[in-house]
């Protein structure tokens, strides 16, 4: 470790009393400014809130986001939502994903991947992930696929890409359709291409924490005019946009009633805010993305904490949440959430826990869902104990991450955050009591 970071040894832990390392604020999460307020009241005074609202003549900001969505990603269609889980939602019963159905999905992620599955009546298969990116590991994918797959569901987190030419090569190989969950990676690029576009349809999440956000929302993408058309179905109870405008004060939704759909439809406020929020989103990625490789060059010169490999088909970095592998044995082996709680302390930050795989997650019970019979043979394929996910379990004990906001300030904040981590490793000894 470099002499720099002498002053902090034998320092007291802010988590027992000491001062902590950061006190100033941190960069603030969701952003607004004077345009996006303005939008929102132009909504307000609309008298048109929803798409499902009387044509007052007006483009509607649900429609002039998905325009720019799908352009931003470089596809012809997109389909916002309520949130990520439903643009997953409409994703899989576009394909025709049905009730028993196989989707193989990554054992370690948020619940809402496999919950989304079993919401349709199908079967999330846990596929464990990569040890050095934690993304789904493209050769267990292989090995888990079976007669009843119907889908891969391939997410991208923790600042990384999953292997994209890997799992593109498999899904033409096997006639297996490939869904990209971007919820974590809005912006980012793989050879040159935005994530989301390789799969036949990628789906977003622009939930509160998202690096594009509007409270709650979501999107899916595709260059599929099928698919597009089912998913708008699917969305809006059944219902698409006409061809053409209707009259003044008549509904522009029309009754197609092709598909059993659900309201799972974006509000014209969200619409809004994504809209303005976009044309900030490559900007603060590039902040992020700088901020993350200074903070990697200052974390190999303490030593012991180990950001997750990144890719190199990787052109654009999006930095949702930082992962790094703490190296317990330089810490005495003490528990990993002792670590993080005496890391949050020193910074005056929440910092999220890596989610615990989903063979061992509280929030993913399917066995207790009412969709099925606890006696059936479908509840013996739900049971997420069956599946071993070691890689995934290993993460849990070993990572923490950092929330993308902290990198929107400058090398300060940076320099913090190396801090924090030298002053915890350098002092562990006092968490023993």
């Amino acid at each position: 470790m470099t002499c720099i970071y002498e002053n902090l040894a034998n320092q007291k832990l802010a988590i027992m009393g000491g001062e902590p390392i950061r006190q100033k604020p941190w960069p603030d999460w969701p952003r607004a400014d004077e345009k996006t307020a303005g939008l929102l009241l132009d909504v307000l005074h609309s008298e048109r809130w929803a798409i499902s609202g009387m044509y007052n003549g007006k483009k509607l900001y649900e429609r002039r986001f998905a325009e720019a969505f799908s352009a931003y990603n470089g596809v012809p269609y997109c389909v916002p939502t309520s949130s990520g889980t439903t643009a997953l939602t409409i994703a899989m019963e576009a394909i025709g994903v049905r009730q028993g159905d196989e989707v193989l999905v990554p054992g370690l992620t948020w619940v809402a991947c496999a919950s989304s599955v079993t919401a349709i009546g199908a079967v999330p298969i846990l596929v464990d992930v990569e040890e050095q990116t934690l993304c789904m590991s493209a050769e267990a994918a292989q090995a888990a696929i079976s007669p009843r797959t119907a889908a891969i569901m391939v997410v991208h987190l923790y600042c990384n890409v999953a292997d994209l030419d890997a799992f593109v090569r498999l899904s033409e190989k096997t006639g297996i359709p490939l869904i990209e969950d971007c919820a974590q990676a809005h912006g980012a690029m793989w050879r040159g291409r935005h994530v989301g576009t390789f799969g036949k349809i990628g789906a977003f999440s622009m939930q509160d924490s998202k690096v594009l956000t509007s409270g709650e929302g979501g999107a899916a993408i595709t260059s599929d005019l099928v698919l597009h058309d089912r998913m708008q179905l699917f969305r809006a109870d059944g219902r698409r946009y006409r061809n053409n405008p209707p009259p003044l004060g008549h509904p522009e939704l029309e009754e197609a009633g092709s598909v059993d759909g659900h309201n799972m439809c974006l509000s014209e406020f969200q619409a809004a805010i994504l809209l303005d929020r976009l044309t900030h989103l490559d900007e603060e990625n590039r902040c992020r993305e700088g901020n993350v490789e200074y903070l990697r060059t200052l974390l190999s010169d303490i030593g012991d904490i180990t950001p997750l490999s990144r890719r190199q088909e990787i052109d654009a970095l999006t930095c949702y949440q930082f992962c790094v592998r703490l190296n317990l044995s330089a810490f005495g082996n003490l528990d990993i959430d002792i670590l993080r709680q005496a890391l949050m302390a020193e910074l005056n930050l929440y910092s999220d826990p890596v989610d615990a795989p989903l063979n061992e997650n509280a929030l993913y019970n399917p066995l207790k869902s009412l969709r099925f019979d606890p006696t059936g043979d479908m509840a013996k394929r739900l049971d997420p104990k069956r599946f071993h996910l070691p890689i995934a379990s290993k993460a849990k004990q070993e990572c923490l991450t950092l929330p993308h906001k902290v990198f929107l300030g400058g090398k300060e904040e940076v320099e913090d955050i190396a801090a924090a981590f030298a002053k915890v490793k350098m002092n562990y000894r006092s968490l023993r009591k």
